[in-house]
């Protein structure tokens, strides 16, 4: 009794489709968590130093002109940028792939909360993703979308087959 019920727990809490897809996605949230760290650890190592300075030397090396529009956005945007606010940053960007990293976890473990939380993390960009693609077309947009739309797809599609498998079981 005790194994039927502890398989029956088990059965609820691990996924039902194979791992081979969730744990594609899991590398992919993994890596995702990689890079916000990377970004994290970059924006610490500006403290204590003039962004304003190094933004324009980034936009002179790249023989961008710092008046035009972009360039001037950038500049005046790491002008604003307080030690505070860096550690603010990098503060979010640590909890964002904190995130990332337990999702990732979960994802290559088969846990079905993994799947929830990828499906609903995957699904909150998909408007603002549709607002940018409405704003201007680009390859990297298409592409940014796709792989969304793709993720949140699959997952959901094993949360919907898992839930009507469960159902489908006689009691």
């Amino acid at each position: 009794m005790g194994q039927l019920l502890s398989a029956k727990q088990n059965s609820a809490v691990r996924s039902s489709r194979s791992p081979g897809g969730l744990r594609v996605i899991a590398i992919v949230e993994l890596s995702k968590g990689v890079l916000i760290v990377l970004a994290g650890f970059g924006l610490l190592s500006l403290i204590h130093h003039d962004v304003q300075q190094l933004a324009e030397e980034i936009v002179g090396h790249f023989h961008l002109n710092p008046a035009s529009r972009y360039p001037r956005i950038f500049i005046d945007l790491a002008g604003r940028l307080s030690d505070k606010r860096l550690w603010l940053f990098a503060g979010f960007a640590f909890t964002y792939s904190g995130l990332r990293f337990i999702e990732a976890y979960g994802l290559w473990r088969g846990r079905r909360w993994a799947e929830w939380f990828a499906v609903a993390s995957g699904a909150i960009y998909i408007p603002i993703e549709l607002f940018e693609l409405l704003a201007g077309v680009s390859w990297i947009k298409v592409l940014t979308f796709a792989v969304n739309i793709g993720i949140v797809s699959y997952v959901g599609f094993s949360l919907w087959q898992s839930q009507r498998n469960n159902l489908s079981l006689p009691a």
